[in-house]
């Protein structure tokens, strides 16, 4: 049988890894396909670069609409990244009748809903595992291996420039800002690191896993979104000697029908943000690099997916699977394909994205207080006045010659807007001497 012909279109990390990889393993993929897979056409502006990793047998140009346009190419592989000229191509490539293959969860997290609508009409697929923490296949976990359970919650740390960073601020009681110098010295950040330290990264991914876990649209622009530039050094140490550690996490989490209400009306929280973990538990102890992703479902319970979240042929290993899934579905009629969101198009839910100010967590709170009497009655009397109950208190001994000192309070689950307008009232003590910091809780268990 002629083998499947691939077209890729951009050669940097992941593309060079994915060529790389497919041509070592490549009588082991056929075994596994029941078909030849082959990259016969790539697509970049540097030329001679892609002629340098490909070789002489596969055609190289520099303008990607060629490869769209060939009619011998079935597969369209998109590693160009961004909303832009990447969305364009996609659309264009499954206009053709061509199937996609894409790494680029920024885009899908934006404008899935018009790309999976545009593939289904076209009767192609569009698929997107090394979109989502590398070589770990948590999509296909999700659509497929999970598909008997009513998935209750995910938490999964999906951006390793900032696990690092927060694994290095543990270990070395660093700041953030110093980290993150060390970070890009070793290439773990980039020169403008801001969509991987502000959450924006993650939250690409959270969004993706939402939509397949809850039967959802994408919806980015309603998930809450906060990064880890904040932290300092003194919130992992103290977190640590509360037994916990901070990770920043992606959380997808059902909420709880309302009584008398359809099911799924409870709505679903889409949240990314540092979060103190207990240390006891697994993710919590996901160092460097290192994605982790805890999905819990109804009759599974709590399973946990670990490995490299990026790189070039950790990457390259989920883009292969894609080939490999497509390649076997070449032929089979598009209304029996798993769906690209896991559920069936016309039954996606219209469930709500809880607002943060609704959703319920407890929280670790760091103030920085004046050192005298009356200052933990005022601030638990705030905390009482609005129903937030508190868990602990640590409270440090001034240093020589201060008048000041830490404050660590730890609370029950709570309502994050109640939490919020406390927090308020508290700032405005005068005996309340810096921003207070607050961080979210989760146990997950």
């Amino acid at each position: 049988m002629k083998p499947i012909q691939v077209g890729l279109l951009g050669i940097g990390t992941v593309g060079s890894g994915t060529f790389k990889v497919l041509q070592r393993n490549q009588e082991e993929i056929r075994r596994r396909a029941g078909r030849g897979i082959e990259i016969t056409m790539v697509a970049d502006l540097d030329v001679a670069r892609a002629r340098s990793i490909v070789g002489e047998g596969v055609q190289v140009v520099n303008d990607a609409r060629a490869v769209i346009a060939n009619p011998e190419i079935d597969i369209v592989i998109e590693l160009i990244g961004g909303y832009g000229i990447a969305k364009a191509l996609v659309l264009e490539a499954i206009a053709a009748g061509k199937h996609v293959v894409t790494a680029n969860k920024a885009l899908l997290a934006v404008h899935g809903t018009e790309i999976f609508a545009a593939a289904r009409d076209k009767g192609v697929v569009v698929a997107f595992e090394a979109a989502v923490a590398g070589g770990i296949p948590i999509i296909k976990a999700l659509r497929e291996g999970l598909t008997a359970n009513r998935i209750e919650w995910i938490a999964g740390i999906i951006n390793g420039t900032t696990n690092f960073i927060l694994s290095e601020m543990r270990d070395k009681g660093l700041d953030f800002d110093v980290v993150l110098e060390e970070a890009q010295r070793l290439g773990y950040a980039e020169a403008d690191p801001t969509f991987d330290i502000e959450g924006v990264d993650a939250a690409h991914k959270a969004t993706l896993m939402s939509a397949i876990a809850f039967g959802i649209p994408v919806q980015f622009d309603k998930a809450h979104v906060e990064g880890i530039t904040k932290l300092g050094a003194a919130d992992i140490r103290y977190a640590e000697q509360l037994g916990y550690r901070i990770k920043l996490l992606g959380i997808a989490k059902r909420q709880a029908d309302k009584a008398g209400s359809p099911a799924g009306s409870g709505g679903v929280e889409l949240r990314v943000h540092p979060t103190l973990v207990p240390s006891k538990r697994l993710i919590a102890n996901v160092e460097g690099a290192m994605n982790a992703v805890m999905v819990h479902g109804d009759a599974v319970g709590t399973t946990l997916y670990y490995g490299k979240g990026a790189g070039s042929e950790p990457t390259a290993s989920a883009v292969i699977a894609d080939l490999v899934d497509i390649t076997r579905l070449h032929s089979a009629d598009p209304g029996h394909r798993v769906p690209h969101l896991a559920f069936q198009p016309d039954e996606l839910q219209a469930t709500p994205i809880v607002d943060i100010s609704e959703v319920v967590t407890s929280f670790y709170l760091r103030l920085r207080v004046a050192d005298q009497k009356g200052v933990l009655a005022a601030i638990t009397r705030i905390l009482a006045d609005a129903d937030i109950s508190i868990d602990a208190v640590l409270q440090r001994e001034s240093a020589e010659g201060e008048n000041q000192t830490d404050l660590i309070i730890l609370t029950h689950d709570t309502v994050e807007g109640r939490m919020r307008a406390a927090l308020a009232q508290m700032q405005a003590l005068p005996t309340v001497l810096d921003p207070i910091v607050s961080l979210r809780k989760e146990e997950l268990a």
